[in-house]
């Protein structure tokens, strides 16, 4: 059972913040503490990355014993993490990336040994037909998505093509329903304040407390469901 932390931007261009929310992410239990590169990156812009905040971000994962996890928008975005370092071997496609830019998503698996893939914003009998390995997550691209979506969730993440969620619904519920059934990774965006609004990503976000809570009971839940499922 793996659960990722997405920072993305709810950091607020601040990189104290960041190292912050780094830290969080490690104290709740997180496996992954997720960077979104080549979003809203140009400079001045609220994401911008350069070769010494790569390296910063780097050093504080290793310090708190958490992985570092990166969605890569742009081939500059590749270029810059690729030239930063040759340690990462997992990284994260964009369900925006994967449904517009197929070649580019090559590119980032030829780069990589292990790809994990939202897949909110592509046509799901496309999936089969990928030309890469990927770790699909099950995924609805609204912020927030009304709960009625929840009923195309896979029912047995194991008999499905998922692996798991990144879950932009509100509060743990649904991130705990898809590991009853089955799902082994759940991403979901992290934020000390929910409340800021300096960006729209804080008020889907969960906090540290939320977090904590639903790894607790996510990964004994997880270790139940699997044995019922694969019965």
């Amino acid at each position: 059972m793996e659960f990722i932390a997405e920072i993305g931007l709810n950091y607020n261009g601040n990189h104290t913040l960041l190292h912050e929310l780094i830290r969080q992410a490690s104290l709740c239990g997180a496996d992954f503490a997720k960077f979104q590169l080549g979003w809203r990156d140009k400079p001045n812009e609220i994401n911008h990355h350069t070769p010494e905040s790569i390296r910063s971000i780097l050093k504080i994962c290793d310090f708190y014993s958490i992985k570092p996890l990166f969605s890569i928008f742009h081939e500059q975005a590749l270029d810059l993490l690729l030239s930063e370092t040759t340690e990462i071997d997992t990284v994260k496609l964009a369900s925006r990336t994967l449904s517009q830019d197929l070649y580019f998503c090559q590119r980032i698996a030829n780069s990589f040994s292990r790809v994990i893939a939202s897949t909110g914003m592509i046509d799901h009998q496309k999936l089969d037909a990928l030309p890469f390995e990927a770790e699909l997550l099950w995924c609805v691209s609204q912020y927030p998505p009304d709960l009625k979506q929840l009923s195309s969730m896979p029912y047995n993440f194991l008999e499905s093509n998922f692996k798991g969620i990144s879950d932009h619904f509100l509060g743990v519920s649904s991130s705990l329903l898809a590991i009853s059934r089955g799902a082994t990774i759940v991403e979901r965006h992290f934020t000390l304040d929910p409340t800021n609004e300096t960006i729209r990503d804080h008020q889907i976000s969960t906090s540290p407390g939320e977090f904590s809570t639903l790894i607790s009971i996510g990964r004994h839940l997880s270790s139940t469901a699997l044995h019922s499922l694969e019965k």
